[in-house]
This record gives structure tokens, sequence and C-alpha cells, in this order.
């Protein structure tokens, strides 16, 4: 990943930004955004993040692993994400790849109301580098179920792996686009 990559800040909306560590650990990136309330997603419990009053963090302790239990973690998050009504939220694993955009996803079809499908254009759109493992695929794909009771995206297996896919409007339809080749 490019420098560039691991430094960014991604805003997904108005109060929610997602990034890598190293971004989470930087003084003015958390002033700069009026950041009261850290997710950390990286798996690393002895962060030491910058002293700034009124910050909570949020421990998600989690691997970057397919079968890593994340799924649990997608009701607490979002609703700690919608409770914080004193500032701005960054959600931040080791890259900003994987685990952070999934949570972050998760939150969007919760308290957003977006399905799978929006809620992976809105985070992509704003960090186009990020790819959830396939495990956490269908872990979202399993949340949105239960959220909505049906699902907008479905897993696939094609010569690269196995990839997430948007299915079209008509769930019953075979014709679906590739919808994202970089998981």
């Amino acid at each position: 990943m490019t420098q560039q990559g691991v430094m960014s800040v991604s805003q997904v909306s108005a109060d929610l930004f997602l990034s890598g560590l190293h971004s989470a650990l930087n003084l003015s990136v958390l002033t700069s955004r009026n950041i009261t309330l850290i997710i950390n997603a990286s798996g690393l419990e002895d962060v030491s993040y910058p002293p700034l009053e009124g910050l909570q963090i949020l421990h998600v302790p989690v691997q970057d692993q397919p079968h890593a239990p994340l799924r649990q973690y997608f009701d607490p998050v979002a609703e700690r994400i919608n409770q914080n009504q004193t500032g701005r939220t960054l959600v931040h694993c080791t890259a900003g790849r994987s685990r952070s955009p999934a949570l972050i996803m998760a939150y969007l079809m919760r308290f957003r109301g977006l399905s799978l499908r929006q809620a992976h254009e809105q985070v992509l759109l704003q960090r186009p580098f990020i790819r959830p493992n396939a495990g956490f695929w269908r872990q979202l794909m399993d949340y949105e179920r239960t959220l909505f009771s049906r699902n907008t995206v479905r897993m696939v297996r094609t010569s690269s792996g196995v990839l997430p896919e948007a299915l079209q409007d008509s769930e019953d339809t075979r014709t679906t686009a590739a919808y994202c080749v970089n998981v």
C-alpha cells in the first residue's frame, strides 16, 4: 500500500471517519476532525492514543481472519457510533481496509437504512482501497438478511477467489453484474 494510503483518513459521512492505525495515533488528525470516539478494530490492545480530554475508546478484539467473529460486534459498535453525540467517530483497524470498513458498513445498514450494496458503495467511494475479507463479507450478508430479510450481495467463486457480487434488483434473476473484484 502507498504511504498516502497508510496515512489517509477517509470521511464516510459528516460524523464518521475511517483510517488505519497510524492516523488514529496522530493528535492533529483527531483534533482537526473533532474525534471524541475511536473504535479500535486493529486487534491491538496496548495502543497509546494521544492524550485528548473526553476521548473514548472502544476496543474490538478481532483479527483480520475470515473465521474471526466480527459479526458479534456489529450491533454494539453501531449503537456506540450512533450514541456519540458529543463529536465525531473514527473507526480504524491496522490499515483501514478490512475490519473497520466492515464495521462501518454494518453501522450504515443498521442506523442509516442502507443495503449492504449501498453501504459498500458509500465506503468504497471515500476509500477506494477497502478490501474486507471473504469471511467478513459473509457475516455482513448475514447481518443484512437479519436486518432487511434480503440480500443485495452474494459470494461467487471466480478465478480470483471468492468475491462479492451485487445482485440485481430482482433477487430471482441469475444475471448479475460483477460488483467488486478487489477482495
